[in-house]
């Protein structure tokens, strides 16, 4: 009983992380930058993978989507391909795991659970290393002002 709750709680908890994951991709602050003068000229520039917006003193934001997938700078499209690749190796892995679960009737013999359960391990490992790259490439190139 105590290592089916084991198994529950650990499914739970990489559940959670993937959500966490996924919903990192929507984030609008991923770079921030302000350039500080007088009241009126004071400006916040933010961007995420998909755009890039400017916000003035009087909170008037300004946001323009990037056009052109071959006009972004290579650690945003490195950025945005490890995101991706990170949500979609964690769906495999989440359903994977699911499988492999000893309280689930689905999946075959306890061989076969064994080898889903280190498959999908091996998917989470692999989600997490590309979301902690891409976060990593993201945060190394400076905002151009």
């Amino acid at each position: 009983m105590g290592n089916m709750a084991t198994e529950i709680v650990a499914f739970l908890l990489t559940i959670s992380g993937w959500i966490l994951v996924s919903s990192t991709v929507s984030t609008d602050y991923w770079k921030v930058s302000s350039v500080d003068g007088t009241v009126i000229t004071t400006a916040a520039f933010w961007s995420n993978l998909w755009k890039m917006c400017v916000t003035d003193s009087t909170g008037v934001s300004n946001c323009k989507d990037f056009p052109s997938m071959l006009a972004l700078d290579a650690y945003i499209q490195v950025c945005r391909g490890l995101m991706i690749a990170s949500v979609c190796l964690g769906f495999f892995g989440a359903a994977l795991a699911l499988l492999g679960m000893k309280c689930t009737k689905i999946g075959g013999s306890d061989t076969t659970k064994a080898r889903l359960t280190v498959l999908s391990g091996l998917h989470f490992i692999l989600s997490g290393e590309s979301r902690h790259t891409s976060w990593n490439s993201i945060r190394l190139p400076k905002l151009p002002l």
